[in-house]
């Protein structure tokens, strides 16, 4: 095997060994930044959603409530969970692998009943005093991941959901007296959640990973014939013709030019070295024919 392929071959093990290492580093890490901005992102919606809700108590629902008492139709956006619900419909438009829910205990409005996992979710939150969970679940379509937070029962909630005889009538005549009453001030009585499917976090790695590794097998390519060629002229090309060299005088021929020998280097030195050795080589033989 020549010089130069020794050479690439070492280059090659100890690259490719370092590659790999760092792919496998890098994906892990990768795997995990990709997650973290999941979660910022699902923070950011939960945020905007509380917004959604404060905005509705603050400044719709006493617009409509003071229509309501007139109106046979119960109005469903004086809720700040109908509003935060269907506020999010809309940003699903944009991101759609994202889904929110205020799953609730006793709703009023069927679809905010809280599953068996949503309320394991909320009796978490009731049996301990955290503000926040952050939690990964299995589902038909695989794991998902999700960001849960408390929703505490105000003065404002008891307005509609303490005892029937004191709820809007209008609220009555939708939904009824069966669902949504007997909830407590202070209590915790459902959780703001987003989930996502963690499949989203993993093909941001995945995209994320695939442009890094590209981009390092590049430099590695580069950085190995950047390296060939060091060799090929600073090492192979002068061995060669020290080799080259040699194998003539070894059969005689003692007419051969001296070699560039400039640099300190080692294969400066050698060529040096050799230049002398052949010089002694002629005037021995000189001697000896004299």
């Amino acid at each position: 095997m020549k010089l130069v392929a020794r050479f690439s071959l070492i280059f090659v093990l100890v690259f490719g060994t370092g590659l790999g290492i760092a792919a496998w580093v890098s994906y892990r890490f990768l795997q995990n930044n990709a997650r973290q901005q999941v979660i910022e992102q699902a923070r950011l919606m939960m945020e905007t959603m509380h917004s959604a809700r404060d905005y509705t108590t603050r400044q719709i629902k006493p617009l409509l409530l003071a229509h309501q008492l007139h109106a046979l139709n119960f109005l469903p956006q004086v809720v700040p969970a109908y509003a935060a619900t269907e506020s999010f419909n809309y940003l699903r438009k944009t991101y759609p692998e994202y889904e929110y829910k205020e799953a609730t205990l006793n709703p009023t409005n069927p679809r905010d009943r809280a599953v068996d996992w949503e309320a394991d979710v909320i009796y978490g939150f009731r049996n301990h005093a955290e503000r926040e969970f952050i939690g990964e679940r299995a589902t038909p379509q695989g794991p998902s991941l999700f960001l849960a937070r408390p929703i505490v029962a105000e003065k404002a909630c008891l307005e509609c959901h303490d005892v029937p005889r004191i709820a809007p009538a209008a609220m009555l005549r939708h939904y009824g007296k069966a669902n949504g009453f007997g909830w407590k001030l202070g209590e915790t009585v459902g959780a703001q959640i987003v989930s996502v499917p963690m499949a989203v976090p993993e093909q941001m790695a995945r995209n994320a990973f695939t442009v890094f590794i590209g981009s390092l097998a590049a430099v590695f390519v580069v950085s190995l014939v950047v390296l060939d060629l060091v060799v090929v002229f600073a090492i192979a090309r002068p061995v060669a013709r020290l080799s080259a060299m040699a194998d003539q005088i070894s059969n005689g021929n003692l007419d051969v030019p001296e070699l560039p020998a400039g640099g300190n280097d080692e294969i400066g030195v050698l060529a040096q070295a050799f230049n002398r050795m052949r010089r002694s080589l002629v005037k021995a033989m000189k001697l000896l024919e004299g």
